[in-house]
């Protein structure tokens, strides 16, 4: 592989603050000519005038994992103002990788681009999670955001499921609370190590109510460890669900932003012992053909050498 200069820039999203905006300044202005730079698409796209001084020194790559107007909740004038600017970063940059096909097709169409490469992340190997006898351990892990329909979950459990038993964990961070009253919900914020380990080992069902997603690492990381995943099917999440190498599908997908879609998959998965089962048989056959890390850095490769 190619020696490429990685750009991380800490700062607020979807554009970098002042501090930040210096760093990234400094940083690009500090690596030799004619070098390969891989730059995270929530900073570059913000900023294309910072790149724009580079474009003829540096090949730029782009590494897009949201387009940033897509974010859930922008009002339509913020919405076209981020658009412009992603654009502007896009066009200068050199090489523009998506971590899904759905991604790369949706930013194709937005920004008239014609090559756009994909590298789907890999997801590291874990044990199997143990199942229980009633399937009503759920888990949920995002950021707490409109953009992941965590309030879609609330609302399903709340009023269409009251009645069964079940337990619901969300693990991220609260960046946009969402209230409840069942005891039976909890929201534990961020994890990570092996206390994130210790979170999925302890579910039946991971659910994913997202809004938009452009691949949903997540649903990767349930599935290694054998967790059946609901999930909306949206941008890239049927990919990163998959198949069972017999066609199976290792869970459910539903449509977005429908809470009694929801329930009825959820109202089904806590009532149907033989369809629980059938799904953790599929989840555990496609743990082993989850993409690895190795195949996400020969995509990036390949991407670089194009």
């Amino acid at each position: 592989m190619r020696d490429v200069h990685e750009i991380a820039i800490g700062g607020s999203w979807p554009v970098p603050a002042a501090p930040a905006r210096a760093a990234l300044d400094r940083a690009l202005r500090d690596i030799p000519d004619k070098s390969d730079v891989l730059i995270d698409g929530l900073v570059a796209c913000g900023v294309p005038e910072l790149l724009e001084p580079h474009r003829h020194r540096l090949r730029l790559i782009v590494l897009v994992h949201l387009p940033l107007s897509d974010e859930t909740g922008l009002d339509a004038a913020e919405a076209a103002r981020l658009r412009e600017k992603e654009r502007a970063t896009l066009h200068l940059a050199t090489r523009v990788i998506a971590t899904s096909n759905a991604a790369a097709q949706r930013i194709s169409d937005m920004h008239d681009l014609t090559d756009v490469a994909v590298a789907v992340p890999g997801v590291d190997p874990a044990p199997l999670a143990a199942p229980s006898a009633d399937g009503g351990r759920l888990l949920c892990v995002a950021a707490v955001t409109p953009r992941k329909g965590q309030d879609l979950l609330v609302t399903a459990l709340e009023l269409d499921l009251a009645e069964l038993s079940w337990s619901c964990t969300f693990v991220g961070a609260l960046i946009r609370p969402v209230a409840h009253t069942s005891a039976n919900i909890r929201f534990t914020g961020p994890k990570a190590g092996v206390d994130l380990d210790a979170a999925y080992a302890n579910a039946d069902l991971f659910v994913l109510p997202s809004r938009a997603e452009t691949y949903g690492m997540v649903v990767t990381e349930a599935l290694a460890r054998g967790l059946p995943v609901l999930a909306t099917d949206v941008g890239g999440v049927a990919e990163a669900l998959g198949h069972a190498p017999d066609g199976t599908l290792p869970g459910f997908l539903i449509p977005p932003d429908d809470p009694t879609a929801l329930a009825a998959a959820l109202h089904r998965w806590l009532t149907e012992p033989a369809l629980r089962a059938e799904l953790r048989a599929s989840a555990a056959a496609r743990r082993e053909t989850l993409p690895t890390w190795t195949d996400t850095a020969r995509h990036i490769s390949a991407a670089l050498n194009a």
